[in-house]
């Protein structure tokens, strides 16, 4: 109806905040080869959601390969109705997510590159004066390390690290462009209820990008919130000359039984179509032909 519709468990001094910065995460203790689950689990408390190890550790653990696969751990925290995305940028990305309150998970090497041990951790703090983070690791919540063996296990896994957050929280490093693949990665898995806050969010942080403006209209519609889809696409063809989105505002006024709202939306779609927006003419067209099936009966 609408348009949008690694494996692991296994120094030079950086400028940072001079005070601590302290995420709140709960410690879950783990062995060597559960630090996937326990991670995922710290993880989900934080942004607010219940964590179940067994479940967890059945949605991310790989026997074979005694540990959890990068994709399946961004994709777990999907499955509880959260956003998860990677963080760029290094210790200056996570630090502006700690400062946001987002803990991060990030993947280490504990070994060698050529015979790695890798192993998940969650980072709650930093303290540039100290050149100090604070870790839960295996056994052990808030340990210290410093930064140079941070950074140097760290780097090996190419500075891998993710967040997860709450919906209608978004990372504080996060792009348009990432946000737009997380949001649609957020949709094969979770809830209208989580995904539709999630798209408002990015939608309102990044004003001047339609297929997000779009988007979260799209997420309303999915949960059957007509109202909050109406107003969302007002705002979107108040800022943009897109025949999709007054496509789309025809399509929910129908179905909220305003036909004559429907009518004017589908025209100026129309309109939008034959000049510059070509390519949603046929969707124009049948959104007037079920118009006019409504009218005749």
């Amino acid at each position: 109806m609408l348009a949008l519709a690694a494996a692991g468990c296994a120094s030079t001094p950086r400028v940072l905040p001079t005070g601590q910065l302290l995420a709140n995460a709960p410690h879950f203790p783990d062995d060597e080869l559960l630090c996937g689950p326990a991670v995922l689990a710290s993880l989900l408390v934080a942004a607010g959601r219940p964590a179940n190890l067994a479940q967890l550790e059945a949605q991310v653990y790989l026997p074979g390969r005694e540990g959890s696969l990068q994709a399946e751990m961004l994709a777990a925290p999907r499955r509880h109705g959260l956003l998860s995305m990677t963080v760029p940028g290094g210790l200056d990305g996570v630090a502006q997510e700690l400062a946001a309150g987002n803990p991060v998970a990030l993947l280490l090497n504990l070994s060698l590159p050529f015979w790695p041990r890798w192993h998940y951790v969650v980072l709650t703090g930093l303290d540039g004066a100290r050149q100090e983070a604070r870790l839960h690791s295996g056994m052990q919540a808030n340990a210290r390390w410093t930064l140079a063996t941070l950074e140097s296990t760290w780097a090996r896994s190419g500075h891998w690290a993710f967040v997860a957050t709450a919906p209608g929280r978004l990372p504080a490093t996060a792009t348009a462009a990432a946000a737009r693949q997380a949001l649609l990665a957020l949709d094969r898995s979770a809830t209208p209820a989580d995904t539709a806050p999630a798209w408002a969010a990015a939608a309102k942080r990044w004003p001047d990008d339609l297929t997000l403006a779009i988007g979260e209209a799209n997420a309303w519609v999915a949960g059957g919130d007509w109202a909050a889809a109406e107003a969302a696409l007002l705002r979107t063809t108040g800022r943009f000359e897109s025949a999709a989105a007054w496509n789309n505002l025809a399509q929910v006024r129908l179905r909220t039984g305003n036909r004559e709202g429907a009518l004017a939306a589908a025209l100026r779609a129309q309109e939008l179509a034959t000049g510059t927006d070509t390519r949603w003419l046929d969707a124009v067209k049948r959104t007037l032909a079920e118009i006019g099936a409504k009218a005749g009966r």
